[in-house]
């Protein structure tokens, strides 16, 4: 198992590096430091003078990889590859372009985000998977073909009719949570209730659709067939028999949730005022923040990284058949 996730974080590390090269690529070669100052001053301020002035704020005024007016180490040091990108990989993030340490905001921020996306992530595979065990036990009957019209109809609705009807009827209407807002201080759970609950309701419909499917698949198994016959209740067949063999596309299908869970989510920090990473990165892109938008891709490709290590590793315990070599 050591040797298995070692040459695992081995293999990563050329991933993150590719990463890394392809957003410099895309941020300094595709959208140059002149394009990005031009951005940033607006067309009322681009003058050339601005311009130099920016990047020289920034940091941007240095050559890409080699620096020739410098000597020794400092011309692999003293450019931008160095200290935009090549820094990221000690976790230095720098400052964004309004001068605000990113390294600080993403510590404290990630708080936020972790508590909306925790309970969110978990009481939301919890309630996909019995509602879609409790489906397939009807499987056939009308309550089968009635629950699955009500999840391609929960599928149907935007995800901000959930967000705004939320805290139109919930919050406004019956006035149980505040509309938005954030205090990590004075009861912050008031604040977290009504977000978790949209997040947990609007995924009920394409989570259980997906895990009524895997459980259907496995249900038709000969083991099953075999467990009915000599006996085996339903309730024993779905928890003894189809939900251990479907762990393995269970677990496959969370591991693209993982980087959300410090990531944030954009429309729902955003929308209830919650000072978490989500919003920190839609931010940024409003107000063109590169500094800021590079750091967030490289630490998702990272906790993506992890959640695949993770996925492979709980494969053993899910079925014991796999061995990691």
């Amino acid at each position: 198992m050591l040797a298995y996730i070692i040459r695992r974080l081995l293999y990563a590390i050329p991933i993150l590096i590719g990463v890394n090269l392809l957003t410099f690529t895309l941020f300094f070669v595709v959208n140059s430091p002149d394009d990005m100052a031009a951005s940033q001053l607006g067309a009322k301020y681009v003058t050339p003078e601005a311009i130099e002035n920016w990047k020289r704020k920034n940091g941007y005024d240095k050559p890409l990889f080699v620096n020739d007016d410098a000597s020794g180490i400092a011309s692999l040091t003293d450019t931008i590859f160095y200290t935009k990108s090549l820094k990221l990989f000690a976790f230095d993030f720098g400052r964004s372009e309004s001068g605000r340490d990113i390294t600080s905001d993403v510590s404290t921020r990630m708080w936020p985000s972790l508590a909306v996306a925790l309970p969110s992530f978990a009481i939301g595979i919890w309630v996909n998977i019995c509602v879609a065990l409790m489906v397939v036990m009807f499987r056939g009957t009308a309550l089968d073909r009635w629950a699955v019209f009500v999840f391609v109809s929960l599928m149907s609705i935007s995800y901000l009719f959930y967000i705004i009807g939320g805290q139109y009827l919930v919050a406004k209407q019956w006035m149980l949570v505040p509309i938005s807002g954030f205090d990590p201080d004075f009861k912050p759970w008031k604040f977290l209730l009504l977000p978790v609950l949209v997040s947990v309701i609007s995924g009920v419909g394409s989570g259980a659709r997906w895990y009524r499917t895997l459980f259907l698949e496995e249900a038709g198994q000969d083991y099953v067939r075999t467990a009915r016959a000599k006996g085996a209740s339903e309730i024993s067949i779905l928890f003894k028999h189809i939900l251990p063999n479907a762990m393995i596309p269970i677990l496959t299908g969370i591991v693209v949730l993982i980087p959300s869970l410090f990531m944030g989510s954009l429309l729902i920090e955003s929308f209830f005022g919650i000072p978490g990473l989500g919003s920190y990165m839609l931010d940024a892109i409003r107000s063109q923040d590169f500094a800021i938008v590079r750091t967030m891709v490289f630490i998702g490709s990272i906790l993506y990284i992890i959640g695949l290590i993770l996925t492979d590793i709980s494969y053993t315990w899910a079925d014991p058949r796999v061995r990691l070599n």
